[in-house]
This record gives structure tokens, sequence and C-alpha cells, in this order.
């Protein structure tokens, strides 16, 4: 069985999506509604009405930026990396091959391909293919896009694909043979969309995790049922075996295999906010509970051992294991009384590490950390009686990662990568250290380039670290165009990686990137995390805020050089920072936001972050969020940095409705600004390299009008 972390088994059980909240009076007063908000018509994602805002932005947005003189340019640029042919084509481990999912100028929508491993090894690897995504979005007519599969082992022949329409998260999944590269005749097929997933029991049954109807969703818009579906029945007739609650995140059942396919348990889980969950295993036809926290996990099967991860201390039977530990049971002990297994400490982190994710191979348990911002590969094995780790020889100051594993042998493939030098791949059988097996190309000039690792001191004292892209010896008087990015949120790190075409595009052109490590990501472990949600989620803010201060300090840049870029808690994050602080900023890229906070548990899938952020229906929670929430926040006699809001009219998580509003606010109130939405893609944005293109010079675009340019008088600029 391959890891799973509590938030990736969310995720497997439920691809998600919803659609735009409709304007509705709220149940608490002091929620806007109707009556004090004139724009929640932008809410519907489609309608006319708000279509032909779009289209209005669009046009104005695009005149402004295409027609200067670097975006065709910077366009090229950009489009030139995203279809180069010698970019590595990273692959997972199946029986059959190794297959890669490829998108290039001649394959927008993208190819699922594969290739033996003799043929990876070399330069020109020969590929065939086995779904082409254009050529079945031409012969349906729709706007295909590949959104991943989920197959039967051990032979992973028999797979379920999921397809989404223009990108948004909801999908159809059809039953594909890759042995005969088609379509199954009579196969499994889920042809309404939804979000939810599907498991393999064997090759003629699923558990289906999707939304069945009314009543099957919860108000987050996941599933929170699970039916057992026999080949040549009627989905409608499959039984349900779980059922959580509509109040749920999430919830659905799901299989314990180990990585010989073997079946040992049913197990289940309902995720009662979006970083608490209650698990439970399927024990004499009946569900029983597992007494773990509510942050904690199963994390995998190794050695003849089932595996916990915990985000906080856990005491059970007189011994505390510290927040981040992995914990195994003998597994026949664990299925024959799952509460009562002893538990056994695997790891515990040291100071300033935490581990990020890891996989199992046929033999052994690889875990990938963070020790101090800087990437470890822990081997572990159950030998003697007891837990032993090796860590994996790798080079040293970089941030690692497991690209593939297999789970029949020990195959495994490691990425390595900094902000400077193209990503590496790694790859072992398992006999040897892991050597060299291909390098991304060049992208961009580093010569001339140095990186630097700084803190600030946020508003309550607290130290954030943040990494410097900048030209060597450039000169301190704060003249510098930078540009500092961010996150902050769901304990996701953002790590040191190769700034591909933000280096070609920005740090070759003369600019300076920033990269800041903020409470509430996942940098430090779950206590960073934690220290910064619901009633303490501004300490993320003030540590963004700090940090643009301190560039400012140490004469990096200055306010009118210094441009904010953030996505999805990243744009809000941006948001927060040019409404409380304007004077700070020239520039703020809001991307995909949160920005409406007040309503955020009505548009999209905005209930299930009600976990990180708080209830806006209930009252103090929402004097929480009220603080801070960006919407109600642009006011009449401030000067703000003219953001650029952009959204995807496809994105059915954050919904292109937040952003949507923030310009619309911005115009009532005279402001400059820029908005542009894509009406394909969903929350990444572009669904093909072209698209992808596109975003990447308009943005820089504005960036250098804003930060690079010489200020016109009056002009917004």
């Amino acid at each position: 069985m391959k890891l799973v972390s509590t938030l990736a088994l969310a995720l497997a059980m439920t691809i998600a999506s919803t659609t735009g909240a409709a304007a509705q009076e709220l149940p608490v007063d002091g929620v806007p509604g109707p009556e004090q908000d004139p724009y929640i018509w932008l809410e519907e994602a489609r309608s006319k009405e708000a279509l032909d805002w779009v289209a209005e932005e669009n046009t104005r947005t695009l005149a402004a930026f295409e027609a200067d003189p670097r975006y065709d340019q910077l366009k090229a640029e950009a489009l030139a990396i995203f279809d180069s042919e010698d970019r590595i084509p990273f692959v997972s481990f199946r029986p059959d091959g190794l297959y890669n999912f490829w998108q290039d100028k001649a394959n927008p929508k993208g190819l699922l391909r594969r290739t033996t491993l003799e043929s990876y090894r070399t330069d020109d690897p020969q590929w065939e293919v086995v779904l082409d995504i254009d050529a079945l979005a031409k012969a349906e007519g729709k706007e295909w896009v590949y959104q991943g599969s989920t197959c039967l082992p051990p032979a992973l022949t028999k797979c379920m694909i999921a397809l989404s329409d223009g990108g948004e998260d909801a999908t159809i999944m059809r039953e594909f043979d890759t042995a005969t590269r088609q379509f199954v005749e009579g196969g499994f097929v889920l042809d309404q969309k939804s979000q939810g997933g599907v498991s393999w029991v064997d090759a003629d049954t699923l558990l289906v995790s999707r939304g069945f109807g009314e009543g099957t969703l919860t108000e987050s818009e996941y599933p929170f049922t699970t039916r057992v579906w026999k080949r040549g029945t009627a989905i409608e007739n499959a039984p349900e075996i779980f059922r959580g609650e509509p109040t749920d995140v999430s919830s659905g059942a799901y299989l314990l295999r180990d990585n010989d396919a073997v079946i040992h348990a049913r197990m289940a889980r309902r995720g009662v906010s979006f970083h608490e969950s209650e698990y439970f295993v399927e024990k004499d036809g009946e569900w029983l509970q597992l007494d773990i926290p509510k942050k904690a996990s199963p994390y995998g099967i190794v050695d003849g051992h089932i595996l916990y991860s915990t985000d906080v201390d856990w005491t059970v039977d007189g011994q505390t294991f510290p927040a981040d530990s992995l914990i195994a049971m003998d597994l026949e002990e664990w299925k024959a009384d799952p509460n009562g297994a002893t538990k056994t400490l695997v790891w515990a982190p040291g100071d300033r590490q935490t581990k990020q994710g890891g996989t199992v191979t046929a033999n052994s348990l690889y875990v990938t950390l963070l020790d101090n911002v800087i990437g470890k590969v822990l081997e572990f094995n159950h030998e003697g009686g007891q837990w032993v780790s090796r860590e994996v020889a790798l080079p040293a100051n970089a941030t690692l990662g497991i690209a593939a594993s297999s789970d029949e042998t020990d195959q495994i493939m490691y990425t390595v990568s900094d902000f400077l030098n193209p990503t590496t791949l790694y790859y072992t059988d398992g006999s040897a250290p892991p050597a060299v097996l291909k390098t991304s190309p060049a992208y961009f000039e580093p010569e001339g380039m140095e990186v630097e690792q700084h803190e600030a001191t946020s508003k309550d004292g607290t130290k954030i670290p943040y990494f410097i892209v900048k030209p060597k010896g450039m000169t301190l008087d704060g003249s510098t165009a930078t540009l500092l990015t961010g996150y902050g949120g769901f304990q996701i790190a953002r790590l040191p990686a190769y700034l591909g075409s933000t280096g070609k595009l920005w740090v070759e052109k003369g600019g300076a990137y920033v990269l800041a490590n903020l409470r509430g990501g996942g940098e430090f472990g779950p206590q960073w995390h934690q220290t910064a949600i619901r009633e303490n989620k501004q300490r993320t803010w003030d540590d963004f805020i700090a940090v643009g201060e301190d560039l400012v300090k140490r004469g990096f840049t200055s306010p009118q050089h210094l441009g904010i870029q953030g996505g999805s808690q990243g744009g809000l994050l941006v948001g927060t920072a040019f409404t409380q602080r304007p004077d700070l900023f020239g520039a703020a890229i809001v991307q995909i936001p949160l920005f409406d906070m007040l309503r955020y548990h009505l548009i999209g899938r905005g209930a299930s972050w009600i976990g990180e952020y708080g209830d806006p229906r209930i009252p103090e929670q929402r004097a929480w969020i009220a603080g801070y929430s960006p919407y109600q926040k642009i006011v009449e006699g401030v000067d703000y940095p003219a953001p650029f809001l952009w959204a995807s009219t496809a994105d059915d998580r954050t919904h292109p409705a937040h952003a949507r509003k923030g310009a619309a606010k911005l115009k009532e109130l005279g402001q400059p600004y820029y908005y542009f939405e894509d009406t394909t893609g969903g929350h990444s944005g572009g669904v093909d390299n072209e698209q992808r293109a596109k975003l990447q010079a308009l943005q820089f675009v504005y960036l250098m009008k804003r930060l690079m340019d010489e200020p016109k008088a009056g002009s917004g600029e």
C-alpha cells in the first residue's frame, strides 16, 4: 500500500468540486446577503450577466498588456519552456511499463503514454500512446482534461479514467483497459460529473464514493456515502456500505491493501473538518471507530506492520508519541484488536524537522523530511525486532522529492532541485545508491545570480525565514524590482525549486524573487501550521508583511519596486497584505483567490475550509474573519497598488466569484485594477501550455509596468 496522509486520503476519495453559490439570504445577521452586497450576482459562474462582465474586463486587461512590446517575447519564452521536448518526462511505475502524461504544442490536451525502463534510460525514449486526450476531445466535442486514473492492482491494466470538461475538479469516470488501449465496451461508467473517486475491490467490483443525487453531498459539496457497485448492475441499485454526516467535509470507505495487493480490511474515514478525521475499520460486520486523535491517520503497511501518523502529541498506554511521529503496530495484532495493538515509535522529528511525504516499495518505507527547510530522505526497515533508519545518499542543501516508486520491486526515483539548478532525476533499483538518470535543461542563465536566506521578525517576535534570489553584488539602494511570494496555509510547505519560467521571465531580466516560509504552512511541522489558523490566522498575514518590511529595511527593494503574488490561499494572503499595508507594495497579483471571507463558506467548496479559517455563521468566529477579509477591507480613501486579479471560470474549488467581486469593488471606488478570467482551466489556471504561457506573460508584463517602468503621474501605473 502506498503511503497516504489524511489529506491525500481525502483527495483520493473526493476528486472534488462544486458549482457557484446562489444568491441567498444568510442565516446569521451580519454576514452579507444580497441587500448588503451588490455583487452577489457574480457568484453565478456562468450566468449571462456575469460572463458579459468577464468579457468586458478581459477586453480591457488584454488591451493594456498584449499591446506592451514585451508581451509577445515573454509569452514565446514561457511557451518554449512549457513545450520543450527535452524537459524530464516524469513517470510512474506499472507492471507493463513506465507511464507518463505529456503535453506539448502538438498535443495540448495531452497523451497518456508508456515506455520501458531500458528505453527511458536513453536520451530519446520510444513511447507507445495509451490514450490520446486531444483525439478523444475532438471526437466527442468536449474540452476534456485528464484528471488521472485509478487502477486495479497488481496488474494495473483495468483503470477508471477521470475526465473533466474544461478543467474543473468535478469529473466523469470511465473504465479503460491499458492492455487494449480502449475504453471497455459495456464497462463501468460514471457519466454524471461529480467530485469523488472509486476503489477497485476486484475485476468486477468497485467501491464508489461520489454524488448519488439529492442528499449525498456534504455542504462542502463532497460525497459522504460509499456504495459497492457490481459489474452489470445499475449504480442506482448499488448497496450503501458507509455513510458519514452531511456536516462532514467528506466521508467514504476504502480498502487497506499492502504492496502485494492483499486486502487486509475495509476502512472508512469521516472528515469532520479539513484537519480532523475519524477513522473506522470494518470488524465483524460493524464499523469500529479507531481510538486515535482526530489529527492522526493510518499511514501505510510495511514489513508486516501498519503505521499511523499523528499531527498532535498522542499519549496512549503510558507513552507519549510527539506530534509528527510515525507509530507502528504488528498488522496481525492490529487486525485482531485495532485499538488494543501494541504501539511502537518508528520516528519522531528533531528540532526544526518535519516529514513531508513518502512511499512504500516492495521491502522498505521511504520518507522525505525537511530539516530547517533542507531536504533529506530516510529509508526505514523493521530489522531484528526494531525499526532501523538510514539516510539515502542524495545531494545536500537541496529540495528532495520522491518522483516514483514500484510496489513490486525496490525501484525508486527521486527529484533534486533548488532555485538556480535544473531539476535532476535520480534512480535506484535498491541494489546501489541513487544515480543521476535525467537532468532537466537549463531555462535561464543563472550566472550572476545568488541565493540568500534571511529572517524577518513578525509582529509577535517570531522569526520568519525567507529566501531571496537576486543579482550578485546588487546595490542595496532599494531600486531592485522584487517579487515576494508565499502561501502560509493548510500545512503546505513552500520550498526552493528550480525557477524555470520565473527565472527566465523575471530574474534573468534583473528582478529579484523572494519565497517566504510563513506560519500556517508546513515548513516546520504541524505546530508551525496550527499556530496560525482560525482565531490566529492574522499571524500568517503579519508574517508576510514582516518579510516585506524586512526586504525594504535591508535595502533589497522599496515599496514602489516591491510586488507580491500568490494563488488560492496565497491569493487571500496577497489580498490581506495589500488591503492592510497598501503603502508597502507597488504591485499585487491575486491569483484564483479566496477574497470574500464572510461568504466563503457559501461559494465553491469554501465550507470545507472552516477548519482553517473559522465559520462566518458563528458571531465569535465571524469577528476573527471580518478583521481581515479583503473584500470588505477595500474602502474609500485608500490608495491601493493597482492589483491584478485573475481567475478561471471553470474553477469549482475557490470559484471565480472571489476575484470578480474584488475587482468590481475596486471599480466601484474608482481604484485602478486589472482583471482577467480564463474561460477554461480549473484551479491551477490554464489547462494547456498555450494558456499557461499567456497567463505568465500577462502577469510579468504587469509586474514590469508596475515595478520596473517609470511611473506616469495620474495613470495608476
